[in-house]
């Protein structure tokens, strides 16, 4: 049987680069498809500061010219495999140099759109034609675009097709629609009749939502929830149009690297079996590197996110008293809005024994936070998937959330589901409703310890791989190849 050729088109992937949960899901969903079914490779930008080592590692495919903006531009594609999936990398130090892969925001619109054409150009010249491409958020929202006009006449192209995922509706490549036009040298006609315009400003999302054969969003309900006005920025329409080839389909974790029985940045290991004894344990550990008060009886409460707005951050301040008070114990990790990176700090500096403020990242940090603390909050306005609330759970952490997007898919709140819960979750965005969550956590953790821990190990054993998320992309392939 011939193999499905897939091709992943994406700006960033773990381990080569990574701003946020984009990189994680790239990296990890190719290795997950069935390999004796699915012939998976990813192409991302060739940045110059991906690291040395993984540099030094690449061989050159090919280099070639090609007409972009204005004149001849250079691209040369390079290839490193790792673990069986090869992994190609569009370089062009014009556009992909310098020291992180977002740069200037209106200089990324330029440069993301050269990623767009110029991947499509190169195909011809590898040994590889893919029947699908898998394009990832705004950054590679022309291709559908350029595959469907630019190069819909040349047979080459005709039968590959395109899913594209979205892995957050809020960002979409927007800018003012006669740059757009000039850079892409795409036909002024989608600019000005509503393929690739919002508005007065052009949308490069949108032309993947218009020209994809399937689009995927990464939970079901934040599939439905983007199909209305509140959620939808200004794409709800379209969404509801393209109803019939949507669909949300929930990210996965590497379970095999977070574990808690074998995580090699914590110094106590444990699962569900021990998980009482574990997690206090890891608790102390974490108190005392934290330096917060040694109290087995507090809540430690855990956070680590981007310190922003979207994730609830405005919720969070005026409890931040409350938090930083017996029963409570809150320890953050993560950067943001300066705004609330000081209200943090300087809550942490007032509290030294009950509130912890890492500004930055620390992944050993991360992870045995995951692992010491009681709980896990995550009480954000809107959450197209999440991901820290599904290792919060596999380390037993119970996530106290928003019920929006992922996070309403992936954690069973305890006034609805029971003894079957796995965490706490509140409906309304308002500091009222965390207010009342957080007081539903406390007299669980302080009353009903039995229940505490059978929520635990509930949340230990939920199945939250890529396996099962993969069976649900292989079965988008399939429908396309054989259509």
């Amino acid at each position: 049987m011939n193999r499905v050729k897939v091709l992943f088109a994406a700006s960033e992937a773990v381990p080569f680069v990574k701003t946020g949960g984009l990189a994680d899901v790239v990296g990890a969903l190719p290795f997950a498809l069935n390999p004796q079914e699915f012939d998976v490779r990813v192409m991302l930008p060739c940045y110059t500061c991906l690291p040395p080592d993984y540099r030094a590692q690449m061989k050159d495919e090919r280099y070639f010219y090609t007409y972009f903006n204005g004149r001849d531009r250079y691209v040369g594609i390079r290839s490193l495999v790792r673990e069986g999936v090869t992994f190609y990398f569009l370089d062009n130090e014009e556009y992909f140099g310098g020291f992180g892969p977002y740069t200037d925001y209106t200089y990324d619109i330029e440069k993301f759109s050269f990623f767009c054409f110029s991947l499509l150009a190169s195909l011809p010249g590898l040994d590889f034609k893919p029947d699908i491409i898998h394009c990832h958020d705004w950054h590679t929202g022309l291709i559908p675009a350029y595959l469907k006009n630019t190069y819909g006449g040349d047979p080459f192209y005709q039968s590959i097709r395109t899913v594209f995922t979205i892995h957050n509706l809020k960002f979409q490549g927007l800018c003012g629609r006669e740059y757009l036009c000039r850079i892409s040298g795409l036909p002024w006609t989608l600019f000005y009749e509503g393929s690739l315009c919002s508005g007065s400003g052009g949308n490069m999302m949108k032309g993947a939502i218009q020209y994809a054969d399937k689009i995927t969003t990464v939970s079901n309900s934040y599939a439905e929830e983007i199909k209305t006005p509140y959620y939808g920025e200004s794409m709800d329409g379209l969404l509801q149009w393209r109803s019939a080839d949507f669909t949300g389909i929930v990210n996965g974790i590497d379970t095999s690297s977070y574990d808690p029985e074998t995580d090699p940045a914590l110094s106590v290991h444990y699962g569900a079996g021990n998980v009482t004894k574990g997690k206090k344990a890891a608790k102390a550990a974490l108190q005392k590197r934290l330096g917060l008060d040694p109290d087995p009886d507090a809540l430690l409460i855990g956070m680590v996110s981007r310190l922003t707005e979207q994730k609830g951050l405005d919720l969070v301040l005026p409890l931040l008293d409350r938090l930083s008070q017996p029963p409570f114990q809150l320890a953050v990790l993560g950067s943001g809005e300066p705004f609330y990176q000081y209200c943090l700090a300087d809550t942490a500096a007032g509290r030294p024994g009950r509130v912890s403020t890492y500004l930055g990242y620390n992944e050993d940090l991360a992870r045995q936070i995951y692992a010491g603390s009681d709980a896990f909050l995550m009480p954000s306005r809107f959450e197209p998937c999440g991901l820290s609330q599904l290792i919060a759970l596999r380390y037993g952490s119970l996530p106290i959330v928003r019920a929006t997007g992922g996070l309403k898919d992936t954690v069973m709140s305890l006034d609805k589901f029971g003894e079957k819960a796995t965490g706490f979750a509140f409906e309304s965005y308002d500091a009222g409703g965390l207010h009342w969550v957080l007081d539903m956590a406390w007299h669980t953790f302080s009353q009903q310890p039995k229940l505490w821990t059978r929520m635990q190990v509930n949340a230990m054993k939920q199945d939250f791989s890529w396996q099962r998320s993969a069976e649900l992309y292989q079965g988008i392939y399939r429908e396309l190849y054989n259509r």
